[in-house]
């Protein structure tokens, strides 16, 4: 079994990163019903002796002692860390695990990305080597931050950085919440553009996340509860309840909804990597199979049924529907169309009670409504678990290489381009040392040549299906 270490970064990479711990426990205690510490466990949690004070050896095999997760936990303000160690989880993480300040990053990329960065620099490579040396396989690292803010944007993409530069063979995955149009924070433009072309030059995969779709897709299933469609009664152990259990959603904060489906995209994400199934899917095999060429890595994900972040009692839907649903605009994290783009490659992880010819028979059924590269036509990636999600018989997960990601980048630019032909707040990112103004036509240059990369590969949708030409062997 191979391990991966998460590394949370400001203040909604914590917020998104506190759900996930909280939903990964969950799911392993249903599964996990003799408090063993197994394969699965040690994936992303270490077992450690804690009688022997201080942190204590790991224990490999036995009972369960005391589970730490494989985090580090970055924040330039303390707010959102000093929440979580005085919640219920505070017991998964301990002091060396945590690299906090208290004056924020003012919302301003360069602060994070420049001060911060530079400041904090030895002390994250130090947190990073001793988590990574408690790992006997180290595969992946999942990067959670916004792009909007400053410490998400700034110091989030200067830790990818250290990443590459230190672990140049682990598999850096990132989820990117993006910023919606009617964002409150003036400079999200800023910033989020030039987190991009960070995220360009140094992640193998990026998972952009959008906020309006979040909200969305959560007010939906609200609806349903309260239209009494699927039910009224929510599940104790539902996804939207809190953590001691109990069905109190008045009293939840605004964005654990939200949060919880950027973490049930993780845990489908990773469960192959986690549990056993009949096919599994390593997260190298993601990278390997779905990103053709180095800077497309952009992959847009979608959940499926969208009633198992509701938990909501309900015979489950036909399988057949779960498919189609997985490739339908409401089921998107991002706000996007992939059925009318044009597809380079496409994953499908199914968990829980699912046959290989449920699989096969759905792709086949599929297939003609979507327009695939013609030299990938073939370009179908599948892993089957067969560990559900938790009250569930099972779900799926779609990633898809697609250029319906383009919009989402030229909305973006639009935005930015607004604020930069004026010169709006530049001042407050100048005056940061070691920030100046190329930065900036650097990063925008970056985006552009983005988007021209997936204008290029859109010209060639509907084209005539040519097969590549092959060697002639003379015999």
């Amino acid at each position: 079994m191979t391990q991966s270490v998460v590394v949370q970064v400001g203040q909604c990479g914590n917020q998104v990163g506190c759900r996930f711990w909280d939903l990964a426990l969950r799911e392993h205690a249903a599964v996990n019903k003799n408090g063993i510490y197994d394969e699965a466990l040690s994936s992303f949690f270490r077992n450690i002796d804690t009688r022997s004070g201080g942190d204590g050896p790991d224990i490999y095999k036995g009972k369960i002692c005391s589970l730490k997760a494989r985090a580090l936990l970055i924040d330039m303000e303390e707010g959102v860390v000093n929440e979580i160690l005085q919640g219920p989880l505070r017991d998964v993480f301990d002091s060396k695990q945590l690299i906090t300040d208290v004056s924020g990053s003012g919302n301003n990329w360069a602060v994070g990305h420049k001060l911060y960065g530079y400041q904090y620099q030895e002390n994250i490579v130090e947190k990073l080597r001793k988590t990574a040396e408690h790992c006997d396989c180290l595969q992946c690292f999942f990067v959670i931050h916004s792009m909007g803010g400053g410490t998400g944007s700034g110091l989030g993409t200067f830790v990818l950085n250290l990443l590459e530069d230190e672990f140049p063979e682990v598999y850096r995955f990132v989820t990117s919440v993006y910023p919606s149009g009617e964002d409150d924070v003036i400079t999200s433009p800023y910033n989020s553009v030039l987190a991009m072309k960070e995220l360009n030059e140094h992640a193998d995969c990026v998972l952009p996340i959008e906020n309006e779709s979040l909200f969305e897709i959560v007010n939906k299933i609200h609806q349903m509860v309260n239209s009494g469609k699927l039910g009224s009664t929510v599940k104790q152990n539902s996804m939207i309840t809190s953590s001691t259990g109990s069905a109190k959603m008045a009293q939840e904060k605004p964005f654990d909804a939200m949060n919880n489906i950027v973490a049930n995209l993780l845990l489908n994400l990773t469960s192959s990597a986690r549990f056993e199934g009949s096919l599994n899917m390593d997260l190298n095999e993601i990278s390997m199979n779905l990103v053709p060429f180095p800077r497309l890595h952009y992959l847009v994900s979608s959940l499926t049924p969208l009633y198992t972040l509701a938990d909501v009692n309900v015979p489950s839907r036909r399988l057949d529907q779960m498919f189609s649903d997985a490739f339908s605009r409401d089921h998107q994290l991002i706000q996007a169309d992939p059925k009318h783009n044009l597809y380079l490659a496409c994953a499908l992880l199914v968990r829980g009670n699912v046959q290989l010819s449920d699989l096969r028979r759905n792709i086949e059924r599929l297939k003609p409504s979507l327009h695939f590269v013609s030299w990938n036509q073939e370009g179908w990636k599948t892993g089957l678990c067969s560990v559900p999600p938790v009250g569930h018989s099972h779900s799926l997960l779609a990633l898809a290489n697609n250029t319906c990601v383009k919009p989402t980048f030229i909305e973006l630019k639009d935005r930015f381009m607004k604020l930069y032909k004026k010169k709006a707040h530049l001042h407050h990112y100048l005056h940061i040392d070691g920030m100046e103004q190329s930065c900036f036509s650097e990063a925008i240059s970056s985006l552009s040549d983005l988007i021209e990369e997936y204008n290029e590969l859109d010209a060639t949708k509907g084209g005539p299906r040519t097969d590549p030409s092959r060697l002639k062997i003379a015999v």
